[in-house]
């Protein structure tokens, strides 16, 4: 349980790094873009090749498919809620001209970290040891989104402060979520272990397809479609020699 815990804040890092370069550090755009779609490519593929075939092959079609489709709707009913107040801007970095979406950017950001932590402790007991993959996508993913969403805090009129503590609240809790799934899926049968995982990878596939792709895009242009398809291609040989 400890382990999950600590290789939950080790994946969790990227955001403190991310925000602190976002906060000191001026980071072209397309650079942060780039990082995000080859992030997004690796997420995608660690969701499928990790999550999805072990939930089938313990849970076997039908649970895998429910929890699958369950986290995505539970996802986007989250992000819905949350973009009206302002929370869908979380991984932009420009200015919000209504001033007032810095607690829905904070929620939105504990939003995607949850099933992104939870697979950690999933994986852990599906492998019975770390995935490097799964850690390898989280960290990567989390830091243009931390850089991005601090640059757009900072434009907000939040202090440097006050932003670092958003993120420090962030890790502590990716930690948690890691270790409080491992402790409350533990026990449960391999159908139960199985659906869970479907679900966060559910939640993921629909979170990079609703706030990742979008920006990436926006900021790198068509480039970053190869640079996604050359993540999915490193989860895929990570996993072979895995």
């Amino acid at each position: 349980m400890l382990q999950a815990a600590l290789w939950g804040g080790i994946a969790g890092s990227s955001l403190f790094i991310g925000a602190m370069l976002g906060i000191y550090k001026e980071i072209p755009k397309k650079v942060s873009a780039f990082v995000m779609a080859f992030g997004t490519g690796v997420l995608i593929g660690a969701a499928t090749f990790e999550l999805l075939i072990n939930a089938v092959n313990e849970g076997g079609l039908l649970y895998s498919s429910l929890g699958f489709l369950l986290g995505a709707v539970i996802f986007i009913v989250a992000e819905l809620i949350i973009s009206k107040k302002g929370g869908n801007e979380r991984k932009r970095s420009n200015i919000n001209p209504e001033h007032h979406s810095g607690m829905a950017i904070f929620i939105g950001t504990i939003i995607d970290a949850i099933p992104e932590s939870l697979i950690i402790g999933v994986s852990l007991l599906e492998n019975h040891s770390i995935s490097w993959l799964i850690i390898i996508a989280i960290f990567i993913s989390n830091f243009p989104e931390a850089l991005s969403s601090s640059i757009g805090l900072k434009k907000d009129g939040y202090s440097k402060k006050k932003i670092l503590i958003l993120w420090f609240v962030v890790l502590v809790l990716s930690s948690l979520s890691s270790m409080v799934g491992y402790a409350l899926i533990g026990p449960s049968s391999e159908v139960v272990q199985g659906a869970v995982g479907a679900f966060a990878a559910g939640g993921i596939i629909a979170m990079v397809s609703a706030t990742m792709m979008p920006e990436a895009f926006e900021e790198g242009g068509p480039i970053v479609g190869l640079l996604s398809a050359g993540g999915v291609l490193c989860s895929l040989i990570l996993t072979y020699f895995g």
